[in-house]
């Protein structure tokens, strides 16, 4: 089954916790907090995989995690770091944001992509240790990791794809220019999903070929096949579109030019202006006196580009067709990569800017919320009362109080910071 659209979820590991400890020591008073930090959560990396050419694998999983970090311990000893989930894709895989839709990432070269990133282990209370405060009782806890939603979106990587209605020839000539040997019989739909083949042109000279099936009228709105699998030939950077020349099926050969290209524009301006070889295939059973090949040369130069005559069946003109389509490469730029459009959150620093929104509710209450907050809510043990004083003064110290002054707060009003409420007191 050939699969090209996959949904996941990814969760990237936390972040182990510092540890609350003290040194002992026979001969050693007073030996100090030695907690050590928590080990940081594993990624989440993609890799490519040049032996899987569909992303089935993800039709019946759906969901991935990292290994979460360790807890520190005594003697300052830092904790595990958690093992990173790598997972295989295709060659040519675009990796998406299943919230937005954005690109996050090309898969189109063997360099690994990390999709999620694990938290930041906790600081031990080795850390918080002062002249004033020696015995601290509290640690950070580590931070959550990534986790999204994650669209993955295969398009084949090939320097030239094949085009045409169906039972046009496209499979028999892919058989016959390299070693691929996909499905073959004289009925419309045969191809069920895209066949790639490597032909070979001469020593350190070949290039990738795809026979693209199911496109026909009406393809760019989802008719037949060719809506799945009009994706698969954005990449490439040649067209080689075959024409039944003969008319055996009852259809005319410069119509069927026109419907494709039609159907090419209507996908994508950008794919109708990729260059083209057209292909008049089954030369070899045009009746005698058929004005078909004419009309298509006059068509084929009209829109500038080269004819070629060819019988795939018969093996003629094949050769000669694999020569000019590798003439063409050689002047092509290379196979197209896809920018991303969105980055990859990683974890806000601490010491960087802080996210901080302050509003007051219908219910009189300040709510104070920001990812920066979150993230210091989640390291404090509201439990120790070292660690509520570490709270209060971190928020005191990034201008917290000064932002509830300026929106008017009075003494004994009550704050929310993320469902932790207490009244104000100057």
């Amino acid at each position: 089954m050939f699969v090209d659209v996959a949904k996941i979820r990814i969760k990237a590991g936390r972040g182990g916790d510092g540890h609350i400890g003290f040194h002992r020591e026979k001969y050693v008073a007073s030996g100090g907090p030695d907690g050590g930090d928590g080990g940081r959560g594993g990624n989440i990396v993609f890799t490519v995989d040049r032996h899987m050419s569909t992303l089935l694998d993800f039709r019946y999983k759906k969901k991935y995690a990292a290994e979460d970090g360790e807890p520190g311990g005594t003697k300052r000893r830092f904790g595990k770091d958690g093992a990173d989930t790598v997972i295989k894709v295709p060659l040519g895989t675009l990796i998406r944001d299943g919230e937005t839709g954005a690109l996050l990432h090309d898969m189109s070269d063997d360099e690994p992509f990390i999709a999620a990133r694990g938290g930041r282990g906790g600081w031990g209370n080795a850390h918080f240790a002062t002249p004033t405060r020696q015995a601290p009782r509290f640690a950070k806890p580590g931070l959550e990791g990534d986790e999204r939603f994650i669209v993955l979106e295969l398009k084949l990587i090939a320097d030239v794809g094949l085009i045409g209605f169906p039972n046009v020839g496209k499979s028999t000539l892919l058989s016959m220019i390299s070693a691929a040997r996909p499905k073959i019989a004289n009925y419309h739909f045969t191809t069920l999903q895209p066949n790639l083949g490597v032909v070979f042109v001469s020593e350190g000279s070949s290039f990738v070929c795809a026979d693209i099936p199911g496109i026909i009228e009406g393809a760019a709105e989802g008719a037949g096949l060719g809506h799945d699998f009009l994706r698969h030939i954005e990449r490439c950077r040649l067209l080689v579109h075959l024409v039944d020349v003969s008319g055996s099926e009852g259809r005319d050969p410069v119509e069927d030019l026109e419907t494709i290209n039609r159907e090419l524009v209507n996908y994508s301006q950008a794919l109708s202006r990729r260059p083209q070889i057209i292909v008049a295939n089954k030369c070899d059973i045009l009746e005698e006196g058929s004005d078909h090949l004419s009309r298509l040369q006059k068509k084929a130069d009209e829109l500038g580009c080269p004819l070629l005559q060819m019988s795939a069946a018969a093996n003629q003109g094949v050769k000669e067709l694999v020569y000019a389509v590798w003439s063409k490469l050689e002047t092509l730029p290379p196979v197209e990569v896809f920018e991303p459009e969105m980055s990859v959150e990683t974890a806000p620093d601490l010491t960087g800017e802080r996210d901080i929104h302050i509003t007051r509710g219908d219910d009189a209450v300040f709510y104070v919320t920001g990812a920066w907050v979150e993230r210091i809510v989640n390291s404090v043990n509201f439990d120790e009362y070292e660690s509520r004083m570490y709270f209060e003064r971190t928020l005191r110290k990034a201008g917290v109080f000064d932002m509830l002054e300026a929106k008017g707060i009075q003494e004994k009003d009550t704050v929310d910071v993320l469902g932790i409420q207490f009244e104000y007191v100057y």
